[in-house]
């Protein structure tokens, strides 16, 4: 495992991170399921040893996960070990009716903040992010002042922002002219580069960043078929409905996968290599629910060529773009 220097900050993250939005299990907001279907928590403990034990030190997580499941068991493995760095978000929230809403206020800021340091089983976290939040948001300037607080009192090391997945520009934008937070947590796979000149600049300006979503929901393992389908518990039920995962099956084959050949790498691999071939990236946190996906999502990172890295940055927006419903 190699590490790198989370941008200006103190913080060597290792290059793959463990993204734990997986093992928070099934939960639903109202009738949409906002998890990833069941889990067996003894299988979850074993993967979080597991990517310990392969060099794995940057764990991401948030609050809605799993409603804090997620957070609690991360807790009672990991505890408040000083050689691993946990990440958390903060702002999703659910009304009485099972609807998600965001709450960016200071008082639902700071309560959260020592709930999750209580889930966690930990003093501080490493770095907290505002998930998802909006320009609006970060303007009126209560949240800016609330994570600058509990940086202050040490109840967070670092904080910034997990950006919109279609649309990071607005806010990574503010974050870099009002000189704000410390990294930005974004959308970055090869069917998805609109975070490639966010990635670019922020290593300018010493922004640490986070790519999260490398395998698109696993349409970049090639572990699907057109004959896949999700249970109704998965939320892929409908990010990935029949027609779509068809079309963006038969767009990799014809234009990406030949590339792992020339490298000798599996398509996971090929996908993480991709993103890693990006020196503005930080750590790239995959989602990994068993011992088996930790190995399988740290091994055989290997650069890019500037040319195979050019010819896949050529694929896209199009035909990608269509296919992520933008």
């Amino acid at each position: 495992m190699e590490y790198r220097k989370f941008g200006n900050t103190s913080l060597r993250v290792s290059e793959i991170g463990f993204g734990a939005w997986g093992i928070g299990g099934p939960s639903m907001a109202g009738d949409i399921p906002i998890g990833w279907g069941s889990v067996d928590d003894k299988v979850s403990e074993e993967a979080v040893k597991k990517a310990l034990d392969l060099g794995v030190n940057l764990f991401d997580t948030a609050d809605f996960y799993g409603l804090g499941h997620s957070e609690r068991l991360l807790g009672k493995v990991l505890g408040n070990r000083q050689d691993v760095i946990l990440a958390s978000k903060l702002g999703h929230r659910l009304d009485s009716n099972g609807a998600i809403y965001t709450d960016y206020s200071a008082k639902h800021i700071i309560r959260s903040c020592e709930e999750s340091l209580r889930r966690l089983n930990r003093e501080v976290i490493d770095y907290y992010q505002l998930h998802t939040a909006k320009v609006a948001d970060l303007e009126k300037g209560e949240c800016v002042l609330a994570m600058e607080k509990l940086k202050d009192t040490g109840k967070i090391r670092y904080w910034g922002v997990s950006l919109n997945t279609f649309s990071p520009e607005p806010e990574a934008e503010y974050l870099f002219s009002h000189k704000v937070a410390d990294g930005m947590q974004l959308v970055l796979n090869i069917m998805n580069q609109q975070a490639l000149p966010i990635v670019k600049k922020s290593q300018q300006l010493g922004y640490g960043i986070l790519a999260r979503m490398p395998l698109q929901f696993g349409l970049l393992t090639g572990k699907f078929s057109k004959s896949t389908r999700f249970p109704k518990d998965d939320h892929r039920v409908f990010r990935l409905p029949p027609e779509l995962l068809g079309t963006a099956l038969d767009t990799l084959e014809n234009g990406v996968w030949h590339l792992c050949e020339t490298y000798g790498l599996s398509k996971t691999e090929l996908a993480m290599s991709f993103i890693l071939s990006f020196k503005g990236v930080s750590s790239v946190i995959p989602g990994i629910k068993t011992p088996r996906q930790a190995h399988q999502n740290t091994q055989g990172i290997r650069p890019l060529t500037k040319e195979d890295l050019d010819y896949l940055c050529s694929l896209y927006p199009l035909p990608f773009k269509s296919l992520l419903g933008q």
